[in-house]
């Protein structure tokens, strides 16, 4: 039975009843009502052990405006709702425009990341819903038949063997590297790295796939590194020439580096799957990635990826 609140009216026969020394379950009979719903009813709304109808209605009227007011935290404070519409059009997520608020503000604004998304849901905040980042997400089809890939890529270390320090994330400048999927036939890839630690993303354009290698290094040319983690696609077979450790997935297994795939899904938001490249500059996709690098993580004490790895930068 779906719940419904009770109004004036019924109030007012359940005080009656309640005068007349009706049970509880028999009122809930009379009423149409379930007994427990009466049993809170008197519980929650009587005033001094008494039930009064008037009172009652009352207090339930302050009750349910003081549940909508976390909605309206957003609304009431013009202040929040200046930060929240900014953040939320740049693609931030409510939880992470609730806790960089926090620190922005000294703790002197306060916003639960709910009444946050009661603001987006609301006719208020409604037209920017379209900025959320949640997407439906299908399962890949099986591929039809895996290649062998050994004796392709010689000198492989495969992830098993990775140290414990990179696999906990407990130091800087250890990457993951792929590249974007794009329609087979658009020569041009981009490629993506990702720092581990900070989720400091990099990336740029490339003309042809077998230029992967070319592109991390001109990625990585002014950044230290102590690892990168690979998949097994034939770009990668060079990857000694990348002068650090190398690392790979097991054949079919993207989850082994999700650092990436996650990265990649973000990018996905600007750059859709059957984009043509052609129509995306250099600078299209700097400015993409630097919108990226500057939202503020949960995992990252709600600093953004920015902040944390050129800090490090500077310490080197």
């Amino acid at each position: 039975m779906r719940y419904k609140h009770f109004n004036k009216d019924q109030r007012n026969e359940l005080s009656i009843l309640l005068k007349k020394g009706y049970s509880q379950r028999d009122i809930a009979k009379v009423l149409g009502r379930n007994p427990s719903s009466i049993s809170r009813e008197i519980s929650q709304n009587s005033t001094n052990g008494i039930y009064d109808p008037d009172k009652a209605q009352s207090k339930a009227i302050v009750k349910r405006a003081n549940s909508k007011y976390q909605g309206m935290k957003v609304r009431d404070n013009p202040e929040i709702e200046d930060y929240v519409r900014k953040k939320m059009k740049l693609s931030w997520s409510p939880e992470s425009i609730a806790g960089r608020l926090k620190e922005d503000t000294n703790s002197r604004l306060l916003i639960h990341h709910s009444a946050i998304y009661k603001y987006l849901y609301s006719r208020y905040g409604q037209s920017l819903c379209s900025y959320l980042r949640y997407k439906h997400h299908y399962k890949k089809k099986r591929r039809q038949a895996a290649k062998d890939m050994r004796g392709i890529i010689k000198n492989r270390v495969f992830i098993d063997h990775r140290p414990a320090v990179i696999n906990q994330r407990k130091r800087f400048f250890d990457f993951e590297a792929d590249v974007l999927g794009a329609p087979q036939y658009l020569r041009e890839k981009i490629i993506g790295l990702i720092d581990r630690k900070s989720r400091y993303i990099l990336a740029k354009k490339i003309k042809r796939l077998k230029y992967a290698i070319e592109g991390f290094k001109e990625l990585l040319k002014s950044v230290p590194v102590n690892s990168i983690t690979l998949d097994n696609g034939v770009e990668n077979a060079r990857h000694q020439e990348l002068k650090t450790k190398t690392y790979f997935c097991h054949p079919y297994s993207s989850w082994e580096k999700g650092s990436i795939e996650n990265a990649f899904g973000l990018l996905r938001e600007y750059i859709p799957k059957k984009a043509d490249l052609r129509n995306y500059s250099d600078d299209d996709i700097s400015a993409i990635v630097e919108i990226i690098n500057n939202r503020p993580r949960k995992c990252l004490g709600f600093r953004t990826p920015k902040e944390v790895f050129e800090e490090q930068l500077i310490d080197k």
